[in-house]
C-alpha cells in the first residue's frame, strides 16, 4: 500500500489531473480558473477510472477495502454473499469485478451508499444487475431519481436508470445482519451532502464514514444539495464519539485505511480554517480577498496537493461562514 504518510495515487482516480492543476497555478486558482478547470473534472475522473487498478486491502472478520474506482469501497464477503459499501464508476466494472473474484467467489447480494454523488454510486446500474439489493439514505434516492446540478463543478448529472435507484431506503438508522456480521447504517445529517451515512462493522470495530472524511487530503463539500462545513464537522465529533484506538475507519477518499487519530487531525483542521475564513469574513473581505489572505496556509504542505486546492477549498468554507 504504500507508506502510511503518503497519498494515495488512486484515492480520488485523478491525482495526475489534481497535481498538474496545482502545480501549474501554485495551488491558487481564480474563482474564474477554478470553475472552468472543473466543467472537466468529472470527464477526467471518468476517464482516469477507465484504466486505474484496483486493489485490494484485507482487513479482519471478512471485511476489505478496494481503492481505484471512485471512492473507497468495503467489502463484507460470506456465504450470504458480497456487501459492497459503496459503488465506485460504472466504467470501472471490468477492474472491480476482477477485484471482487480475488475475494472469494460468494456473488454480490447487497450494496449501500453512503451519498449520491457519482463517485460513489455510478456503479450501482451493473451492481443491482449482478444481485445487490441496494440500500441508502432516503435523499441518495431523491437524488438519483432526477437531473442534480452540482455548482462548483458546473455540472449536471443525469438520473441513474431504474435497476440503479436504491430499494430500500431509511431516514435515520438502519441495521442488517449478513455473514455473521451486525452492521449498522447512521444518518449523518447535512454534511459532505444532505444523504451522507456510515457503515458499521460492529464486531470487527471498522467503520466506513463515506465523504465526510477525506484523509490527508482537502475534502469536497457539496452546498448544491445540502452539504456544509459546519455538518463536516459535525459529522467528525460524531464519528469520534463512536469510535476508539483501535477502530478501523474507511474515509471516502484518501489512503484508504485510517484511524481515529487521522479523523481527529482532519476535523481540527476543518475547525481551524472554517475559523480564520468566518474571522476575515467578519472583517468584510471579498470572497478573493479571503483567498488571497491564505488562510488555509498552516495545512496546505499537508492537506493541500489535490484535487481541491487551498484557494478551492477555501472558496466553499468561505460560502459557509
Amino acid at each position: 500500500m504504500g507508506s502510511p504518510n503518503s497519498l494515495s495515487r488512486r484515492g480520488f482516480c485523478l491525482c495526475c489531473v489534481g497535481g498538474a492543476t496545482f502545480a501549474a497555478s501554485a495551488g491558487w486558482l481564480t474563482p474564474r480558473e477554478a470553475y472552468a478547470e472543473a466543467r472537466g473534472l468529472v470527464s477526467l475522473i471518468k476517464d482516469s477510472a477507465a484504466i486505474s487498478p484496483i486493489t485490494a486491502s484485507r482487513l479482519r472478520n471478512n471485511i476489505s477495502v478496494l481503492e481505484g474506482s471512485g471512492g473507497n469501497i468495503a467489502v463484507l464477503t460470506g456465504s450470504d454473499g458480497k456487501l459492497l459499501v459503496d459503488a465506485g464508476i460504472r466504467v470501472s466494472r471490468a477492474q472491480l469485478t476482477d477485484a471482487l473474484a480475488g475475494l472469494g467467489t460468494d456473488p454480490v447480494t447487497h450494496l449501500v451508499n453512503t451519498h449520491w454523488h457519482f463517485d460513489h454510486a455510478d456503479g450501482n446500474e451493473w451492481l443491482h444487475s449482478a444481485g445487490a439489493k441496494i440500500i441508502a439514505h432516503e435523499n441518495t434516492r431523491k437524488h438519483l431519481l432526477g437531473v442534480q446540478r452540482v455548482e462548483d463543478w458546473d455540472y449536471n448529472f443525469l438520473p441513474l436508470g431504474p435497476g440503479g435507484i436504491p430499494s430500500e431506503v431509511f431516514a435515520g438508522s438502519h441495521k442488517l445482519g449478513l455473514n455473521g456480521a451486525s452492521i449498522s447504517l447512521k444518518y449523518f445529517g447535512p454534511a459532505h451532502t444532505d444523504s451522507d451515512v456510515s457503515v458499521t462493522f460492529v464486531e470487527a470495530n471498522i467503520v466506513h464514514v463515506g465523504d465526510t472524511f477525506w484523509n490527508g487530503i482537502y475534502p469536497f463539500i457539496d452546498y448544491s444539495t445540502g452539504g456544509s462545513i459546519d455538518g463536516m464537522i459535525a459529522a467528525c465529533d460524531a464519528n469520534l464519539a463512536a469510535t476508539d484506538k483501535d477502530t478501523i475507519i474507511i474515509p471516502g477518499h484518501g489512503k484508504p485505511v485510517s484511524n481515529k487519530a487521522e479523523l481527529q487531525a482532519f476535523r481540527d483542521m476543518l475547525v481551524a480554517i472554517r475559523d480564520n475564513v468566518a474571522r476575515l469574513k467578519a472583517q468584510g473581505r471579498t470572497r478573493d480577498e479571503t483567498v488571497a489572505a491564505k488562510p488555509t496556509a498552516a495545512f496546505d504542505a499537508q492537506w493541500g496537493q489535490f484535487v481541491i486546492d487551498p484557494g478551492f477549498f477555501t472558496r466553499l468554507v468561505y460560502q459557509g461562514v
